[in-house]
């Protein structure tokens, strides 16, 4: 008998909008259920007989169809389309030099990507600063900032096989001549939109950072936390504390992620990502990691099955891909774990559970690996690692997937109990959905204490910035690549308060460090219940002049649907 998947209203509502497959007038031509027994039996493919493609095409249709893992959104819309419409990676790096020829081929290479429904990384270093002399030409180069400008106009105009549009990883060294401009890139509204940025920061610069507020390092360290104040932007990426977990040092050093910055790869790799969902994992009133390893293991196989059957959108691609076998298994669901069995998210009792979960799954996925490299052979590349892949974890931001778990997003608290999202049709008009969550209802209707209550149901803001970051730094410590988590400031936080989480995440061993002030960015996805208002406002402004200019382009008897999605999950 076939699962029937537990998925809400809300989720089938998205699923509709952008998962299920369509028919030429746009009607979907899929269930809920039949998408997944798409993506299962697609994926299952991989298997090398018959008997072990049904076996496990029913291993991974139980997992998805019970809401314990789902795999990233690409491999969910584009699971067992023809060539070549069938990739299913979500995170690639492309590599970018300082010749024209590079900048053109890597302009290229987005494009293909983004057409195929994945997102891109690069890192600018290597290109000349404003103003440096070109030989060739006897004129002057445009700098790394004006080229970023050329790959954010592609990505506005491509779209992701209609669903939406690809987002971008930009990373420029703090060494750069050009780094200030940088820094500077986004904070105008509107500028640059396509891309999340950071800047790469060595262990030297922090520890003369540290040591001497006098320095170049320390004043533009503050820089670069006064414009994250301001807009949000730039992040920061600790380039030591990435190749420190390389497990393939021979093929060079990391220095670009995906745009969320969870995946540090190699130019031209790519990374199949997927998450478990640890809301569901509580028997008897405390975690069940039985079921964990039980999900790890089965999801593991299912992404690593993933790079096989996967139709890549360049063969340079799926032969990096092949090399290292790279999958991030990752989870959601935490905030809303730690509201199941009564721990508070800013308690060493949530840190040290964090610690205990992440190291099942690695240890678990891990073994996996191994028992795959027997059945199917190790490449001879990964043979020192003891297992088939080279990396096997990564914690995604979950934004979308999450909401079709019926979770919370990826590690992160909960940004309101009670809230109000913004959410993007595919005609790009916006609906305004009401949220309160599950297990906050369920408490209130239990009747604890009004302590335990404040203690437990705790939001992003109710959250000490270090807090943030030793959560951060507690899952990093058992994840093979790294986590991607917004540090969520109040808006009266100060801009000390964000050097000092920089200096805090780099002690912990984070990877990389994104912080957010409420409020410092015009528009915003999620609003807490008492601005829901402010959401309702922005969205019918928004709608009307979608309207306007759909009125004006085209005349009424001829107008069609649109079917454009704008990112906003």
């Amino acid at each position: 008998m076939i699962i029937k998947p537990a998925f809400s209203q809300s989720a089938r509502d998205i699923l509709r909008d952008r998962y299920l497959w369509r028919d030429e007038n746009r009607n979907p031509v899929e269930k809920p259920e039949e998408m997944l027994q798409r993506v299962a039996g697609h994926v299952a493919g991989a298997e090398r007989t018959l008997p072990l493609r049904c076996k496990w095409a029913d291993e991974f249709y139980e997992i998805m169809a019970r809401l314990l893992f789902m795999p990233n959104s690409p491999t969910l819309m584009n699971a067992g389309r023809p060539s070549p419409h069938g990739q299913l990676a979500a995170c690639f790096v492309i590599g970018i030099e300082d010749t024209m020829e590079s900048i053109c081929e890597a302009l290229r290479k987005q494009m293909l990507i983004h057409k195929s429904g994945g997102g891109t990384g690069f890192n600018f270093s290597k290109l000349r600063s404003e103003g440096a002399k070109v030989n060739s030409t006897n004129g002057r180069a445009s700098g790394p900032v004006s080229f970023m400008g050329l790959f954010d106009k592609a990505t506005e105009t491509v779209q992701q096989g209609g669903m939406r549009r690809g987002a971008n990883m930009g990373i420029l060294s703090a060494d750069h001549p050009d780094i200030r401009k940088f820094i500077h890139c986004k904070d105008k509204d509107g500028t640059i939109t396509n891309f999340n940025i950071s800047v790469g920061i060595s262990d030297s610069f922090m520890g003369k950072a540290q040591e001497s507020p006098e320095s170049s390092e320390a004043a533009l360290l503050a820089e670069i936390a006064d414009s994250a104040w301001r807009t949000g932007d730039p992040g920061v990426i600790f380039f030591d504390a990435i190749n420190r977990g390389n497990t393939t040092p021979a093929l060079g050093e990391l220095s670009a992620t995906n745009p969320c910055g969870e995946s540090p790869l190699y130019p031209n790799e790519a990374c199949n990502l997927g998450s478990i969902n640890l809301s569901l994992m509580v028997k008897d009133g405390r975690f069940d990691y039985d079921l964990l390893r039980s999900v790890t293991a089965v999801a593991t196989r299912f992404l690593d099955d993933v790079i096989e059957i996967n139709d890549y959108p360049l063969p340079e691609i799926a032969e990096a891909v092949r090399l290292t076998r790279k999958i991030g298994l990752g989870v959601m669901g935490w905030a809303d774990l730690l509201f199941r069995l009564r721990v508070p998210y800013d308690s060493e009792e949530a840190l040290t559970l964090a610690e205990s979960i992440m190291k099942t799954i690695r240890d678990a996925a891990h073994e996996t690996s191994a028992e795959l490299g027997k059945e199917k052979g190790i490449p001879a590349s990964l043979a020192h690692l003891g297992r088939r892949n080279a990396t096997l974890t990564c914690i995604a931001p979950t934004g979308t997937i999450a909401l079709l778990a019926g979770c919370s997003s990826g590690i992160e608290p909960l940004f309101a109990l009670e809230h109000t999202r913004v959410r993007t049709q595919l005609d790009g008009k916006k609906v305004v959905m009401k949220q309160v969550n599950r297990w906050y209802e369920e408490a209130q209707k239990e009747g604890l204490s009004e302590d335990i209550m404040k203690k437990v149901f705790v939001t992003s803001h109710d959250i000490s910035p270090s807090a943030h970051v030793r959560m951060q730094g507690s899952f990093q410590k058992y994840t093979d690549l790294a986590v991607s988590k917004t540090i969520n400031l109040r808006h009266e936080c100060s801009v000390k308060d964000v050097l000092d989480a920089y200096m805090l995440a780099w002690k912990e061993g984070c990877k990389g460090i994104t912080v957010y002030r409420d409020g410092s960015k015009q528009s915003q996805v999620l609003y807490t219940k008492e601005d829901e208002g402010k959401a309702l406002e922005k969205s019918a402004e928004e709608n009307a002049r979608i309207e306007k200019k759909e009125k004006i382009a085209v005349p009424l008897s001829a107008a069609k649907p649109r079917f454009v999605l704008k990112r906003s999950d």
